[in-house]
């Protein structure tokens, strides 16, 4: 009830904004999402910069998350991966005009390498200026997935003249096909076309992005022309926008998965069983279809299947996956009928048995105790995606009925990585983004090679097995020999749960109709908006 009310107020609110909505410039777009740009550093912002195509990195990533050139032309590695010669494009300029050379290279990866990262920087044994046009990298140790870190956002190029004194950021000056014009942290962005662009130039003259909160909010400017582009869409909102003939919706899926991340060295949580227990109760297809009204969406493993040789492939799963089916059922109804799906009783059946022959039994309450204390989870999740707290509320619903009292708490997202290092999470709900070093191989070293686990990933998990298997496949050579090792790794991971994966994310975009050649990054590194054009 709660959405079909909200999408009333959407559409009445939509009819009295119109009247009073400005014409649209025929040189500018404006693009409206829940990011916020925060500051001008590439460290912690870069993400914005390179979305909005101010900012550059030496390796880009096409649709199927495979390895580009970018600032860098082409690269090459010694035998066992410990050596990478970067040659990086000749006669590219920074917005300031100045040619971009390896001595500008190394000093802004000598910046960055400075700062947080999403990967060690330990790695780096040294960085040498090699030629004008060529750096090169000695790792202390071998690692395949090196060049996938260059992708990052953190590692941006930006030209000598961005750092000021102690190497502050002092104006942001990027290789882009646009530069800024107006930065006001953390609601706008203002950018116009870069003429003396390297690549292919820009068609739309000026583009600008305004950070807008909340959905319902993004979605009335999009439908009254305010807006061209506006991203991350709840239900409500997109089947309010579905509606309109003046703009086009987009679902589009993209390498993030929500999981319930597990604290393994937790007393409970500590035994296989359970965590198997806990994953079988999981009505995924009914959270899908009744909290995202979107139907083939479900998760049964860590990668979705656009990310190829880490998914395991079972046929059923995967023909379903294939297309994105928009439901617009009721939220109740839906998972209603899900919960008395013959697999999904089978699988309560299953999880009750595992709880039981771990030594869990049924009270009078209903609850599950084992030497009289009671089978109680916390679970925390955060606001800034708003589909998880009515997740995390669907799970307590769902575990309850095999014996496990389930706790929800709304926290801040720091929370999670707080909880991680103090030891005091128990469970938590959070979707992961897995695009931010596209080699998945780097997100597993990072992640799932030693008991340490990371903030967003395993905890307190100790599986010798995979360790082992992700050393080794950081240095094998052999191509048969490195896929073999990726699915006993998955199928290990898959078998032992250290995380519970609940859905894959779809990525739901509205445009004006204005707009033209709109396509979306599912790695969303950029918006891709310099081969957009305004219609006439």
């Amino acid at each position: 009830m709660r959405i079909r009310h909200l999408t009333i107020l959407l559409v009445v609110a939509s009819v009295l904004l119109s009247a009073c909505t400005p014409s649209q410039p025929t040189n500018k777009i404006l693009i409206s999402g829940p990011f916020e740009p925060v500051n001008n550093d590439p460290a912690s912002t870069g993400y914005m910069f390179t979305r909005m195509q101010i900012l550059e990195t030496l390796i880009d990533v096409d649709n199927q998350g495979q390895l580009i050139p970018g600032l860098a032309s082409s690269w090459s590695n010694d035998e066992d991966f410990t050596v990478w010669t970067f040659n990086l494009r000749p006669d590219v300029y920074f917005h300031d005009g100045t040619l971009m050379t390896a001595d500008a290279v190394y000093k802004s990866l000598s910046v960055a390498f400075g700062k947080p990262t999403p990967f060690s920087k330990d790695m780096i044994a040294n960085m040498e200026v090699v030629s004008e046009y060529s750096i090169k990298f000695t790792l202390n140790q071998s690692y395949r997935p090196f060049p996938s870190l260059l992708s990052n956002y953190a590692t941006a190029i930006v030209a000598p003249a961005t750092f000021g004194k102690f190497n502050r950021i002092k104006t942001l000056i990027g290789t882009g096909p646009y530069q800024i014009t107006h930065f006001e942290p953390p609601h706008n962005i203002t950018t116009t076309r870069f003429d003396n662009y390297w690549g292919e130039p820009a068609v739309i003259e000026n583009v600008e992005y305004v950070t807008g909160h909340r959905s319902e909010t993004r979605a009335l400017m999009v439908r009254t022309g305010q807006a061209d582009i506006v991203y991350n869409l709840d239900p409500a909102a997109v089947s309010m926008l579905r509606t309109d003939s003046n703009v086009n919706v987009f679902s589009d899926r993209i390498p993030r998965t929500t999981l319930v991340k597990l604290n393994s060295g937790h007393p409970i949580l500590s035994d296989v069983k359970v965590r198997q227990a806990l994953s079988l109760a999981i009505d995924r297809k009914g959270i899908a279809s009744g909290v995202m009204r979107i139907s083939n969406i479900s998760a049964d493993q860590l990668f979705g299947p656009n990310i190829r040789d880490w998914h395991i492939r079972s046929t059923a799963t995967d023909n379903a996956t294939n297309t994105i089916s928009m439901g617009d059922a009721d939220n109740n109804s839906t998972i209603k009928n899900s919960v008395e799906n013959g697999d999904l009783l089978l699988n309560r059946k299953k999880a009750a048995q595992l709880l039981t022959d771990a030594g869990w039994l049924v009270g009078e309450d209903g609850v599950r105790y084992k030497d009289g204390s009671p089978l109680t989870l916390d679970m925390i999740t955060y606001a800034n995606r708003p589909e998880l707290i009515t997740i995390a509320t669907a799970i307590q619903d769902q575990w309850a009925s095999i014996g496990v009292k389930l706790s929800v708490h709304m926290e801040n997202v720091s929370a999670i990585p707080s909880g991680h290092a103090d030891g005091t999470l128990q469970t938590a709900l959070m979707a992961r983004n897995f695009a931010n070093i596209p080699d998945p191989l780097g997100i597993m070293l990072a992640d799932f090679s030693s008991k340490e686990g990371g903030d967003w990933g395993p905890m307190n998990w100790q599986n010798e097995k995979v360790f082992s298997d992700l050393k080794t496949l950081s240095h094998t050579t052999d191509e048969h020999a490195y896929k073999s090792l990726i699915s006993s790794i998955m199928q290990e991971v898959q078998q032992d749960v250290p995380l519970i994966p609940v859905m894959y994310y779809v990525q739901q975009t509205a445009t004006s109709s204005r707009l033209r050649n709109f396509s979306f990054d599912p790695y969303e590194r950029s918006f891709r908006v310099s081969q957009m054009r305004i219609a006439p």
